[in-house]
């Protein structure tokens, strides 16, 4: 494996793990606020980064992922938690999820990062181009989250107000 490769698995794993570390302190009550100004909560977040690296690999090589389908109605682009009809996953299975897809991701196509493929909108022809690609998106989602969090530790963790699931 090149050295560039290398670096790119280590990049696609120390910067989850950021994310990873992010979750410690959220709780299933605090994932699930959205408040007003946002369109979607710290649980969508989560969701999105997982699916949107296996999406753009999909996109790429045409070919099915390991993510579930049901990810993509959830999780997808233009979703939003005010939508959802069923349960999604909870902290502790996104967080699993997560933690072991960029091991997944380097064991499943590590020795395909330089295939070309015909390009997409984007431009992008490899799948190295596409984790490059994916890392600059995960990064703009936790800082969303950091924003989510950052809301709710200023309004409800004060104790002075109550909140709910609804838009506060």
């Amino acid at each position: 494996m090149h050295l560039r490769h290398k670096n790119l698995f280590t990049q696609l794993q120390t910067y989850r793990q950021e994310v990873i570390h992010f979750l410690e302190d959220v709780t299933e009550e605090t994932a699930e606020i959205i408040p007003v100004g946002f369109n979607n909560n710290i649980r969508w977040n989560l969701g999105h980064i997982y699916l949107d690296q296996y999406l753009w690999i999909e996109t790429l090589i045409k070919e099915k992922t390991e993510v579930p389908e049901i990810f993509h109605s959830w999780f997808g682009f233009g979703t939003s938690p005010a939508d959802f009809q069923e349960s999604t996953p909870s902290l502790v299975e996104l967080r699993s999820l997560l933690t072991e897809q960029p091991k997944r991701i380097r064991e499943t196509y590590s020795h395909r990062l330089e295939e070309i493929s015909p390009p997409t909108e984007m431009g992008m022809q490899t799948i190295e181009q596409v984790l490059i690609r994916t890392i600059f998106h995960e990064g703009m989602h936790l800082q969303a989250m950091i924003n989510l969090k950052n809301i709710y530790m200023k309004r409800f963790n004060n104790g002075k107000q109550k909140h709910n699931k609804e838009k506060s």
